[in-house]
């Protein structure tokens, strides 16, 4: 059978990573794990006892299709003490992870053959499912000076939408109140959507993030418990939508995912009531952080924006290869690091970049950063002795 036009997406290069270091460990050897973006501890302990407690009540079945009244109020109370943000609850979506509100936010606002705007580099699986959904996604070429955070300045006229992400992926850096705040206005001023990707909130290292709800009833705000929460796996996210749309969405989760899983939904009600337990595992990236910032210009990777949330480090590598996958691919084998080219956060310059995550325990970055000290040792002489 034929395949779609819309189904040529781009592989995720960091499945790729992922693959080949399990590769590297079905044969025997210890990898470090610096290139996935998930927390590697598992769901707080309050998530899983709530859901234990509840599978005995009974079986878990369809829930509405907008989420469980009880979690999405639980949420619009998380906006209230974060933010000091007033929150109807019933304008929070419960979502089968980001991907779900992504794909629901993304059907809602655009027509087909709309122009979405992104910043690069960037979270790549925007560009692929805005392209899966035959809309055209936009890469704005940010620029370090403005801690790879777009600005008013570089949107394009003539799109219909604008996402952006604070804290970012692959950078980390945040948008403060002021930049969050032009951005908005000039979309609204231009009549271009506007989508906040927050999923890293909660994990910041000084100033607070900024949501967008502070600043704006009409936007669109998305977040997961994957991250903050270290519930990658567990597929639960969700969206806070303008009033009007809410019917909107709800019409389209209903056919396209019936509706969340219920197991997960449980588990975050669970979850939302063990963020002690999350707040220490932020301590843990805070140590992580120090670390990688410390370490990572003696080895040789200074060219870096410090990040502000979120678990990552994105080093301009320009001055070492022409190739990251390959300069990547290396370092796998021969330091068992596994490490994430930029090609997937930025089609034009992610050749020359790299993103580190530090999101394991503060044990595990000692040993990838010994692995990386002394591969880079070895990588230097090499390159002198070539001179």
């Amino acid at each position: 059978m034929k395949t779609s036009r819309r189904s040529a997406v781009d592989p995720f290069i960091v499945m790729d990573v992922m693959e080949a270091a399990r590769a590297h460990e079905e044969a025997g050897r210890h990898i470090i794990h610096m290139e996935v973006g998930q927390p590697a501890t598992g769901a707080p302990n309050a998530a899983r006892a709530k859901l234990a407690q509840e599978m005995e009540q009974g079986p878990l079945g369809y829930t509405v299709a907008l989420g469980l009244p009880e979690l999405r109020k639980g949420i619009a109370a998380l906006y209230q003490d974060w933010y000091g943000v007033d929150l109807d609850w019933r304008r929070v979506v419960i979502t089968p992870g980001s991907s779900g509100a992504f794909i629901l936010a993304f059907t809602a606002l655009f027509d087909a053959g709309a122009k979405v705007g992104l910043g690069e580099p960037g979270y790549p699986s925007y560009r692929q499912i805005l392209s899966g959904l035959d809309i055209t996604p936009v890469g704005i070429q940010t620029q370090m000076e403005n801690r790879l955070q777009p600005v008013p300045s570089e949107i394009p006229d003539g799109l219909d939408g604008l996402i952006v992400a604070s804290p970012g992926n692959p950078s980390g850096t945040m948008l403060d109140r002021e930049a969050m705040g032009a951005l908005i206005q000039t979309c609204q001023d231009r009549g271009v959507s506007f989508i906040s990707d927050e999923i890293y909130h909660g994990i910041q290292y000084g100033t607070p993030p900024v949501t967008a709800l502070e600043l704006s009833d009409d936007v669109y705000v998305i977040n997961s418990f994957s991250k903050f929460f270290s519930m990658t796996g567990w597929r639960v996210g969700w969206m806070v939508v303008p009033e009007d749309h809410v019917r909107v969405i709800e019409r389209i989760a209903q056919n396209f995912f019936i509706c969340p899983p219920h197991a997960a939904q449980v588990a975050a009600l669970g979850a939302l009531e063990g963020r002690d337990e999350c707040q220490a595992l932020v301590d843990v990236y805070t140590e992580n952080r120090r670390l990688m910032l410390d370490e990572l210009p003696k080895i040789g990777f200074d060219r870096i924006a410090p990040p502000d949330g979120a678990f990552y480090i994105y080093a301009d590598v320009s001055e070492l290869t022409e190739d990251s996958r390959a300069f990547c691919a290396r370092i796998l084998d021969e330091a068992g690091v596994a490490v994430t080219p930029g090609l997937d956060f930025d089609p034009k310059r992610g050749h020359q970049t790299m993103r580190f995550s530090y999101a394991r325990s503060t044990e595990d970055i000692r040993e990838g950063l010994r692995r990386l000290s002394v591969f880079m040792a070895v990588f230097m002489a090499e390159e002198l002795a070539q001179m």
